[in-house]
């Protein structure tokens, strides 16, 4: 099977495809501007990697995986995170260790409902190659931390085209550049909002402080809060973008205009949708210091962004959350791995910085704003997919919404 793998760029596709930001340049999105890249890897230090999985051979292989490194070395030092559970029909493995410690030092994988063991395997198979003992054995602890969203209706997922390998891969070769988008690694399957769907990130940038110098001045300091999606959630008639109500202008417009491939896709799109809505999975990461309950807090403004674009949480659909900094680096695998170093029953202080809670709402809104543009970015970044059985989703035309955007704002 071929696999495209990217760690660098945009996925590949047609040069039609834009990101919203480029397509409408004079829009508002939000109070605060997004970073160089208008992505997660704008915080320093977090890797991404991105598999696609769509052979020639098999049009109906549709799938893919998506690595993020929290930083390099997650092994060694874990960071802060938490999670929120928006609507819960979906998995995320590791989520019950950080709820209980805050900690996350693994690897986050985004894939298909159907290779969340196939991608736990990988996490495990990467730690046994580089760090296992001398003599080959393991003592150390680790939770791989893994998230799912359904794409059986465009690809055949009793295929398991997703290996392990494929993860191992995707640790090794992630990089800082820009996330590949729409049908690309976990998210290359997808449906969001009545469209083709799939994977796409933003960011946002916060002036802040730092801690005070010696001489009493505290220094500026601009805080990143990036985010990634894996977008497979939602119907037209709730699509909104900025406000606009995108979604039920063009299905007035399919319905005067009669067009019927339009109108019959849709309903077939609608039919699955009310089998299983689907879920979103928000990746949060930022670089200001944040304490795992405030993660939490950060976690849940995902749902602001999501609720701006049309979705909803129901039942049906595992809408998780998770929100990660890497400002304070904690050591882990010091009891287990490579021998005891320190002594488990003599507490031991460890020196963190944090936010103080009552300066926290540009970096509330830095989250719920990058999470809004990131799923714009998964929906017009993707491509028209024809998949398993025959099924075909359109990706969004992307001059009707420009025309649609230029005419009410």
């Amino acid at each position: 099977m071929v696999a495209q793998s990217h760690s660098t760029s945009q996925a590949p596709g047609p040069p039609t495809r834009q990101r919203l930001r480029a397509l409408l340049p004079n829009l508002k999105l939000g109070n605060w501007p997004p970073g160089p890249l208008n992505g997660i890897t704008d915080v320093t230090g977090v890797l991404t990697h991105t598999t696609t999985l769509q052979p020639s051979s098999n049009p109906s292989i549709n799938t893919g995986v998506t690595v993020i490194l929290p930083h390099r070395d997650w092994f060694g030092h874990a960071v802060y995170a938490n999670m929120f559970r928006f609507n819960g029909s979906g998995e995320m493995t590791g989520s019950h260790w950080l709820h209980e410690t805050g900690l996350l030092h693994s690897p986050i994988v985004l894939t298909n409902s159907f290779s969340v063991g196939e991608a736990y395997r990988g996490v495990y198979d990467y730690a046994i190659k580089h760090h296992s003992d001398r003599d080959g054995s393991v003592g150390w602890f680790l939770l791989p931390v893994v998230a799912e969203t359904f794409d059986g209706y465009l690809n055949d997922m009793t295929t398991f085209a997703v290996t392990p390998n494929h993860v191992v891969q995707g640790i090794q070769d992630a990089s800082a550049n820009l996330t590949a988008e729409g049908c690309a690694g976990g998210g290359t399957g997808m449906l969001c909002q009545g469209f083709k769907g799939g994977t796409g990130t933003s960011s946002r940038v916060v002036p802040g402080l730092g801690l005070p110098k010696a001489d009493g001045t505290v220094p500026e300091q601009d805080y990143t809060v990036g985010v990634l999606v894996q977008a497979n959630y939602g119907r037209l008639r709730d699509f909104r973008v900025a406000g606009v109500p995108v979604g039920s202008i063009i299905m007035q417009q399919r319905e005067k205009e009669g067009e019927s491939d339009a109108l019959k896709q849709q309903a077939e799109y609608d039919a699955a949708k009310d089998k299983k809505d689907g879920s979103i999975v928000v990746i949060l990461a930022t670089d200001a210091p944040l304490h795992p309950t405030q993660l939490e807090r950060l976690a849940k403004r995902a749902t602001v962004g999501l609720a701006r674009v049309g979705g909803y949480g129901h039942n049906p659909s595992g809408d998780l959350f998770l929100a990660f900094s890497t400002a304070n680096k904690i050591p882990v695998q010091t009891v287990t791995a490579g021998g005891k170093r320190i002594d488990p029953f003599q507490a031991r202080a460890l020196g963190i910085s944090v936010l103080d809670d009552q300066s926290i709402n540009a970096v509330f809104e830095a989250a719920a704003d990058a999470t809004e543009e990131a799923i714009y970015n998964a929906i017009c970044m993707a491509q028209t997919t024809t998949g398993h059985k025959g099924m075909k989703v359109d990706a969004i035309d992307l001059q009707q919404l420009k025309s649609i955007m230029e005419r009410y704002t």
